[in-house]
This record gives C-alpha cells, sequence and structure tokens, in this order.
C-alpha cells in the first residue's frame, strides 16, 4: 500500500474512495474459499477481497503452493465437507442447488488472471483432485476495464454471486455487486470517458 495515498484496511481502497458502507454482511449456508495468485494482492480492481468482505461465512487465502498452508490443504482433503472447485474444464458440472448431501459445502474461487489460475492448479493436485462445477451461461461481464480471453469469463465477485444465487436462492447476492459496480464507475470517472472508450469499449 502506498504511503502517499493511504488505504482503507478493510477495502483496500483510497480513504477518500472507500467502499465500506456498500458492502454487505451476507450469511450463507456455503463456505466460500478463494485462493488468491499473490501476483493479485495489489492490483487495484482487487474484487476478490469485496467479495469476501461481503460474506460472513467466506476466507481468502493467498498462496501459490498449498503445502505451505498445511492447515487449509487439509480442510480442502476433509470428506466430511462437500468441496467444489468453480472453475471450467472438460470434467466440469453444472452447479446446482444444495441437494440431499447432508455435509456441509464448500465452493473454491481461484483469483487471478486464467494463467495464473491455470498455474495454481497445475501446482497444487489437491485442487486438481477437487470435483469441478461451472456456472451457466447469462449475461456478459460488468467487469468492463479487464478483458478476458474466455468467453462468459467474470470477475470473481461476479463468479461468486451467480453461483451463490444457484447455491443457496434466498440469499440476496446481488447485493456483492454494490461495490463492485462504485468501484468501476469510479475507475471510469478516474480515467476519462474518452480513455475508457478508447481503450475498453468493445
Amino acid at each position: 500500500m502506498s504511503a502517499k495515498r493511504p488505504r482503507c484496511p478493510r477495502c483496500l481502497r483510497p480513504l477518500s474512495h472507500c467502499l465500506c458502507a456498500l458492502i454487505p454482511a451476507l450469511q450463507s449456508r456455503c463456505h466460500v474459499l478463494v485462493i488468491q495468485h499473490p501476483s493479485e494482492c495489489g492490483h487495484a480492481l482487487n474484487t476478490a477481497v469485496l467479495l469476501v468482505e461481503g460474506l460472513v461465512n467466506a476466507d481468502l487465502l493467498v498462496a501459490e503452493e498449498l503445502t505451505e498452508h498445511p492447515d487449509w490443504l487439509a480442510r480442502l482433503q476433509d470428506r466430511a465437507w462437500r468441496t467444489e472447485l468453480l472453475f471450467p474444464g472438460e470434467t466440469a458440472v453444472m452447479l446446482e442447488p444444495d441437494a440431499d448431501d447432508p455435509r456441509p459445502r464448500r465452493l473454491v474461487l481461484l483469483d487471478g488472471t486464467w494463467r495464473k489460475a491455470r498455474k495454481l492448479i497445475h501446482m497444487n493436485p489437491v485442487l486438481q483432485q477437487l470435483p469441478r462445477v461451472t456456472l451457466p451461461v447469462a449475461e456478459p461481464s460488468r467487469y468492463r476495464l479487464r478483458k478476458s480471453c474466455l468467453s462468459g469469463g467474470l470477475s470473481s465477485i461476479e463468479a461468486g454471486a451467480r453461483a451463490l444465487q444457484i447455491i443457496d436462492p434466498g440469499i440476496q447476492a446481488a447485493l456483492l455487486l454494490r461495490p463492485f459496480e462504485a468501484l468501476i464507475d469510479g475507475q471510469i470517472e478516474a480515467m476519462g470517458e474518452a480513455l475508457f472508450e478508447q481503450n475498453h469499449k468493445p
């Protein structure tokens, strides 16, 4: 964090643009674990932080090799939990609402570029062994400041919100997107409409 621009320790935004007033505290039956590649920590558009802060039952783990975090390694291998990895692939099945499975449910998201996310999977066999789930095709991402190389690519907070709407329909997952929208609008305002249209509009 820059010494020249004091930042909020919670949302990591400059204090003059703090988003905490917009962050909800949603309860979900599903535990969300976001594994963030270390290269994403200082990114100005860090949506993983907003997702985790908006959920009571969520954790953010910044790591590249999970062997350095044996407690989380053990939790991901605990068969007493229904743990799934939200990531596309040949073996991925469509995410479904809670079924008759009595086990507590955990959804793992990977935060980083597609290349970094694939690297996380490659470096961590425990992630390779998790059942993979994917989201149904829906409206395109609102992440107007980043281009995805994958059709249907979403920011971490969008993916988390859509997943929770499926798993736990009673949750007001749309509230998670309020600070995200404010973040994007603020970045566009800071760069100016002309620069945004030149570099980011399709």
